[in-house]
């Protein structure tokens, strides 16, 4: 176990935890898991500001900055947007339910996500990163179209989850509570030409950050074609 394992206590101001950001960056990355389950606690505005100050520091297409961050902290607004999520998890979860019978390790991961369903008004912070510009929905793009205009902000997104993670903060990246954009604009007030990508959850854990476990790098890695895998 870490220092940087669990939720500093006492004075958690950006002030008092800045030096944490000194976390190497290797132990952030191989520390970093979906942390679903997180305390009530007020999370320092300034705390906030500053993790998404380093999510601006990734690159973007072009160089576009075209990004927007919504900052959620209204009980009003969460419970809203916790409607969706439990609507879209009501179909979602039960279908993982059903696959994962008998699977402890994945049934484990559901049990913490509907926890995250459960108590989504409780959550301190909610950010909603967002993209300026149309991403044309209705007219037949390739899929390699998708992927590009999402890969303006997904590492933002995990700059912001690296930060967070540095802090000793919970955070998640999530996308269920938006299944629908027309119901997350009208919550968020988000005019149409900004299209809501995710939600990251952000509190201080209940319970301490553990190791991760993945499969061996030489299982998923290809050299030059499918099924050449010189590492495995």
């Amino acid at each position: 176990m870490t220092t940087n394992e669990r939720a500093p206590e006492g004075d958690r101001t950006l002030a008092a935890n800045e030096d944490r950001l000194t976390m190497p960056l290797v132990e952030a990355m191989e520390t970093q898991r979906a942390v679903r389950k997180v305390l009530p606690d007020p999370v320092d505005d300034d705390l906030v500001l500053r993790c998404i100050e380093l999510a601006l520091k990734a690159p973007t297409g072009s160089n576009g900055q075209n990004w927007e961050f919504v900052v959620v902290t209204d009980r009003a607004k969460k419970a809203a947007l916790a409607k969706r999520y439990r609507q879209a998890w009501r179909i979602y979860g039960g279908i993982g339910r059903r696959i994962s019978k008998g699977d402890g390790s994945m049934n484990k991961i559901l049990d913490a996500v509907q926890w995250q369903v459960d108590h989504f008004e409780e959550i301190p912070v909610l950010v909603v990163p967002c993209l300026k510009g149309s991403r044309a929905p209705f007219v037949p793009v390739p899929p390699m179209a998708h992927s590009s205009y999402y890969g303006s902000i997904y590492p933002s997104v995990q700059n912001l989850l690296l930060a967070a993670r540095s802090f000793g903060l919970g955070a998640s990246l999530i996308t269920l509570p938006l299944w629908s954009t027309i119901s997350a604009r009208k919550i968020l007030g988000l005019p149409v030409s900004v299209q809501p990508a995710c939600i990251v959850p952000l509190g201080w854990p209940r319970g301490r950050y553990g190791p991760t476990t993945r499969r061996p790098v030489g299982d998923v890695v290809h050299r030059d074609t499918w099924g050449s895998q010189p590492w495995k």
